[in-house]
């Protein structure tokens, strides 16, 4: 994943986010800015998921921006 694009567009990503992962709050946007590990973090903790499924979604999401 190229954080740096997460990072770029990270206003613009924030609604196609919370669409595709609807269990993050604003606040949870807020604290992880852009950053895709604190991203990965979040989706592991309202979700459940494992580190490797957690990066593996936000792999597919980034191929499709």
């Amino acid at each position: 994943m190229n954080s740096d694009v997460i990072k770029g567009k990270w206003k613009q990503l924030n609604g196609r986010i919370k669409e595709r992962w609807g269990n993050l709050t604003d606040d949870d946007l807020d604290v992880v800015e852009g950053h895709s590990e604190y991203l990965a973090g979040k989706l592991q903790e309202r979700y459940g998921w494992s580190k490797e499924k957690a990066q593996d979604e936000l792999r597919e999401f980034s191929s499709k921006l």
